[in-house]
């Protein structure tokens, strides 16, 4: 079993030998041979520890199926590389492609051994088993090389140095983005720029005009502040009238092998916040990017509403009745309350609530208030809880609304603080959710100030531009905090 362990481990360093290429080899390498020794590991103690859940087969030839698993570990981890070394890559991500990984190589390894062995004993038992503690394991690994990384570049090994041109607001923004985390390993050197008044935390080096001198100066070094460092990545963010001066800029970074980042302006006076997209092989810049675009996370989403949703409304069934009959009791009417509102795409959908008001002419157009008279006793106990709100998880299986997202608002809000809101209408990117960023930071119940409601679709934007799973499940806890703290502004 030995010789086949590090047979294998020696193939998967062979294909990795051929296959990367970058300044960071020694880090793929060691995370891909981390891996394999580790999910290695893992079959085998299991095989061992619980040899009544696998299957007999494995635990016969346990050498040979490590083997042929490292193998299929190997594929799906150079199709869809873990990337634990990118600087600037999140938590999120990394959690995404592990799970794909795990999930992938461990389906297609229960096929092969099936076809291979003819036996079926454990297989479900045991390839479910290894996908939660191999996952786990290998995430555990992951923050552990994190902090390994972010231990050394802090230390000033593996950096980058950077040079940012032009005083722009668009570059805090990058020098905020690259500096945010030590693991990144960045460091800025200082920026070139016409304003000296942008609030860098950096050295001013100079007018855009002095670095262009610099560089068509005869010096060979092109040293700058007199220090002689190598820069890695420069971020121009001049007008694009500017083309002259761009295109210099560009020309010294291709002569000296530095990285050229050309980056969008923020136009004060147009509040304009674009963000690159590929198309092809070519660039646009656009007003929406989201980690919802891409089908994977979509995918993820939707799977996590659905069994969620299931759990909820099972759990739901003995207490509808109970509900039901309260509500009868107190207010003539129907039990679910059904309402208009604008989903995703700002398409219409019907979205249903317990009813907690009394049947009135108003409830399409009037807001709740803190003391509505409209609201029966109970109705203001199932609002006050977020009770009334469980119907919508048959709107999530629907495919209407998702767990967590922005709320849904009436049409006739939606017409009206659409003219008036600036990018109200981009919260629509999304699915409407019963939950969301916005609920659970103190921004809900009854809009008295145009503010509050600006305030509002911030944080929906915001929910919407850094979407992960794990933010998702940080915001449902948060919500089910709320079901014993209460929140003064839900009623």
């Amino acid at each position: 079993m030995k010789i086949i362990i590090f047979a294998s481990v020696l193939s998967l360093l062979i294909d990795a030998m051929f296959y990367f290429s970058d300044k960071n080899n020694l880090i793929k390498w060691v995370v891909l041979i981390g891996d394999a020794a580790v999910y290695a590991l893992c079959m085998y103690c299991y095989v061992h520890l619980f040899p009544q859940n696998s299957p007999q087969s494995l635990a016969n030839h346990i050498g040979i199926g490590i083997f042929i698993m490292l193998m299929i570990l190997c594929l799906f981890s150079i199709a869809i590389p873990t990337r634990v070394h990118q600087r600037l890559i999140t938590l999120s991500n990394i959690f995404n492609r592990n799970v794909i990984v795990v999930f992938c190589s461990q389906i297609l390894f229960s096929l092969l051994w099936h076809v291979i062995t003819r036996h079926s004993d454990n297989e479900v038992v045991y390839g479910c088993s290894m996908m939660v503690i191999a996952l786990t394991a290998l995430l555990i690994k992951r923050m552990c090389e994190r902090e390994v990384l972010r231990w050394l570049r802090s230390k000033g090994r593996n950096t980058k140095l950077v040079l940012l041109v032009g005083s722009d607001p668009a570059n805090m923004d990058i020098y905020k983005a690259i500096m945010s985390d030590p693991a990144t390993g960045y460091r800025v050197i200082g920026y070139f720029g016409d304003d000296e008044s942008i609030p860098y935390p950096v050295d001013h080096l100079g007018t855009v005009q002095d670095l262009l001198d610099l560089i068509n100066s005869d010096t060979e070094e092109h040293n700058i502040d007199n220090v002689d460092l190598k820069i890695d990545e420069v971020y121009c963010a001049l007008d694009y009238d500017d083309i002259d001066a761009i295109r210099t800029i560009m020309n010294f970074c291709n002569r000296y092998v530095m990285r050229f980042c050309l980056v969008p302006r923020i136009q004060q006076s147009l509040q304009l916040r674009l963000k690159p997209e590929m198309i092809g092989r070519g660039a646009v810049y656009t007003n929406y990017q989201s980690p919802l675009i891409y089908m994977s996370n979509r995918v993820l989403k939707r799977t996590f509403d659905i069994v969620f949703s299931l759990v909820v409304l099972i759990l739901l069934v003995p207490l509808i009745p109970i509900i039901a009959l309260i509500i009868k009791m107190q207010s003539p009417g129907p039990v679910i309350f059904k309402q208009e509102r604008t989903g995703i795409n700002g398409h219409q959908f019907t979205c249903y609530k317990f009813r907690s008001m009394k049947v009135n002419a108003d409830a399409d157009s009037v807001q709740a208030t803190k003391d509505d008279p409209r609201k029966f006793p109970f109705g203001d106990f199932i609002r006050r809880y977020n009770i009334d709100e469980l119907p919508q998880f048959w709107n999530v299986l629907k495919g209407d609304m998702s767990v967590v997202g922005p709320r849904p608002h009436m049409l006739k809000h939606t017409e009206q603080y659409a003219k008036v809101v600036e990018k109200y209408m981009f919260r629509h990117y999304a699915k409407p959710g019963i939950t969301g960023y916005a609920q659970v930071t103190g921004s809900r119940g009854e809009i008295t100030d145009l503010t509050q409601m600006e305030e509002r679709v911030q944080k929906d934007v915001f929910y919407i531009e850094n979407w992960s799973f794990w933010f998702d499940i940080k915001l449902i806890g948060m919500t089910a905090l709320t079901m014993f703290i209460h929140d003064k502004k839900a009623y």
